[in-house]
Formats: structure tokens, sequence, C-alpha cells
């Protein structure tokens, strides 16, 4: 089996992730587990050998037992934040991510089987741009009201609040 992109590097860590942006009527589907105060993009680490469009056709099928296309890129973004996970935790981690839009099948009906790497099981939750639940990437809430054709680079930067 291939490795996931996620490296050691000096004291932290660097992930090569993807996520998708599945939007059926007006709402997005994300992912949340029971360890967590928060949800976030379908989508995972990109395997070694892959691409990152092979990677988010896989992450979808794994996590929501159905195979979509990818429609295009949307986003990359860079981010520096701090693990919560527990072999992560408080370990800074630079990771850098593509997200695409998935082309969504009309009568989709995802179903969530998968668990974190602590064993956590996750679940999947359709949600409405201005639902207060803490989303990450963040920009998700503002970007996905009007989505644009273009592929935006966004950088988000824990250690800012650090200092």
């Amino acid at each position: 089996m291939k490795k996931d992109m996620c490296v050691p590097c000096d004291d932290g860590i660097l992930n090569i992730r993807t996520g998708a942006i599945i939007m059926k009527d007006g709402k997005i589907l994300m992912v949340g587990n029971d360890r967590n105060d928060y949800l976030y993009s379908v989508g995972g680490r990109i395997k070694f050998g892959e691409t990152a469009e092979e990677a988010i056709v896989r992450e979808v099928f794994e996590e929501t037992g159905v195979k979509m296309e990818v429609d295009r890129l949307g986003f990359v973004h860079e981010n520096y934040f701090y693990g919560d996970a527990p072999s992560n935790f408080g370990k800074l981690i630079y990771e850098i991510s593509f997200f695409f839009y998935m082309k969504v099948p009309d009568d989709l009906s995802p179903v969530s089987e998968s668990f974190t790497e602590d064993n956590s099981r996750e679940f999947l939750r359709w949600i409405s741009l201005d639902d207060e639940t803490k989303i990450y990437p963040e920009f998700f809430r503002s970007e996905l009201r009007h989505p644009e054709k273009t592929v935006k680079h966004f950088v988000n930067d824990e250690r800012k609040n650090k200092e």
C-alpha cells in the first residue's frame, strides 16, 4: 500500500492533502467526528504516486460510498496549524491542500463508514453556508456563496496567533 504524503520535517509535519467540494441544494457536505467540535471537508492525504485528482476520487468514495468525478480545481490552500490528533498533537503542520469541485449525482445518498486515525467514527453532515458550526477550511463559508471558475489561493498561518 502506498504511503500518505505526510512527512516529518524538523519538529513538524508536511501534509499534502486533497478535499472535495460537494454541493447540493445550497448545502455543502462536510465531515465530523466525535473527538472534535468542528466539521471539515471530505478528503484526505494524497498517497505517494497518486495525483491530487486521483486522490480525491478515492477519498470521496472511501468517505461517502459514492464514485464521483472531478469537475474542476477550485482552491489551493497553504495552512500552518497545530495538530489536534493523538499522533500530531501540538506539532506544527504545514499542509498544502487542493480542493476540487465534484460532479454531484442527482440521486446522491452518501453513507459514512470511515474512521479517524484514533478510531473515532466519522459522520457526514449537510450544512448551509449560514450554519454557524465551525468548519475548515473557513473560506468555504464566503467563497462557496458565489463560486467562480478561477482557481483561488489561500494562506492561513496559526503561528501568527501564538506570537
